[in-house]
């Protein structure tokens, strides 16, 4: 038997992926992804999108490592950045290409706790030592932070400040400014994910935290939550001499990402249409949002603890008495998927406190009403900790 390599076997699988089998089950209702709603998808845009490709028999060719031009073009322009940018099979494919560039087996790599498991994965893959910093309702713990930053030979601090993933949690302008001066003080790199940056529902859009930074930085994006996330195209967005380094990975991983679902993409976002989809898609998840809260407040409001976040996809919700992990199971027995909130800490941190993230963008109310319903049985049917 071919023996697996060490990175692979000390890296955790993903439980979101492995549940979404279980999920695709015709009576299972899923509060677990963080999947948009497939019947909001802007499928008319996306329609005349795939037609001009006949247009255009060219982008059926090889392209460049770097990306289509134009589509570089338009995100340099819409984000004002004095920057290059790359465009990636999906922002996951950016952090993957940032990780095999610039760590080597034993870097420390710093994030959030809790933190987003995709990343958490790469950095396993990495062989990278991973630390952790508690993630407060407006940003990191400063203090902390400092500590760990001044304390270790930290290289990179990868982060999610606007509707972090699980927590929800976005940062204050305060803090943005206090991480930004604190990486520069101590010259660790940003790796600044931002995939649910455009899913705001109320407040006002904060500026990045790459933007206010004087040292290396990198800004992930996404369309996966405001097109389509099969079309797997995002960006990460750095300066040139940065960038270069993933670009040589990128050449020798897959030559370059698909060229018809870059230019699909970019006829979609620059359809007159794709403002009003954007509309439609944040009033409906706001909706889904404050339905899901209600639900829960009236029904669970003695079992969980939680915040309504400002935006993004997910309610993390603290569980006082239960096991996150054995209510996992108990759900998924009354047909209904959640996550486990010790999956989003590295495998050698222990969670502080019990919670579950779940979902409220890809169900609609009649649906959000029925999963709540099945979790408060399996609510009951779960034993409290001692």
């Amino acid at each position: 038997m071919l023996a697996v390599s060490k990175r692979v076997k000390q890296t955790k699988p993903s439980y979101i992926r492995n549940i979404l089998k279980v999920t695709q089950q015709a009576d299972m209702l899923s509060l677990a992804g963080g999947l948009p709603d497939a019947e909001l998808f802007p499928l008319d845009i996306l329609t005349q999108a795939a037609d001009e490709l006949a247009q255009s028999p060219s982008i059926f060719q090889y392209g460049a490592t770097e990306g289509l031009t134009e589509l570089r073009q338009w995100l340099l322009e819409e984000n004002g950045a004095a920057e290059d940018v790359l465009i990636t099979t999906g922002s996951q494919q950016a952090l993957d290409l940032i990780a095999r560039s610039y760590l080597n087996p034993g870097d420390k790599v710093l994030c959030e706790a809790p933190s987003y498991l995709g990343a958490l994965q790469v950095f396993d893959l990495a062989e990278a030592e991973i630390h952790t910093v508690i993630a407060e309702a407006d940003g990191p713990n400063l203090a902390q932070l400092e500590q760990q930053l001044a304390n270790y030979k930290i290289k990179l601090f990868y982060a999610v400040p606007d509707f972090q993933n699980p927590s929800g949690h976005c940062w204050s302008l305060s803090k943005r400014k206090a991480v930004a001066s604190l990486l520069a003080k101590y010259n660790v790199a940003l790796i600044e994910d931002a995939p649910y940056r455009q899913l705001r529902y109320q407040g006002e859009p904060l500026p990045t935290v790459s933007k206010l930074s004087s040292y290396a930085a990198f800004h992930l994006g996404s369309f996966s939550k405001i097109a389509t996330p099969g079309m797997r195209v995002g960006y990460v967005r750095a300066k040139q001499a940065l960038l270069a380094p993933l670009i040589k990975v990128k050449q020798a991983s897959d030559l370059h990402s698909a060229q018809p679902m870059q230019l699909m993409l970019l006829a979609t976002v620059r359809h007159p249409s794709f403002t009003e989809h954007l509309d439609k898609l944040t009033n409906t998840y706001r909706t889904r949002r404050d339905y899901l809260a209600e639900l829960l407040q009236q029904q669970l409001s003695d079992k969980l603890e939680f915040n309504v976040p400002q935006g993004g996809m997910f309610i993390w919700a603290r569980l006082p008495h239960h096991n996150a992990m054995s209510l996992a199971e108990a759900a998924l027995r009354q047909k209904v998927a959640i996550v486990p909130g010790d999956e989003f800490w590295p495998s050698n941190h222990t969670p502080d406190y019990q919670a579950i993230r779940l979902n409220f963008t890809a169900l609609t109310e009649p649906q959000l009403e029925q999963a709540v319903s099945r979790l408060k049985k399996a609510l009951l049917q779960c034993s409290p900790m001692k």
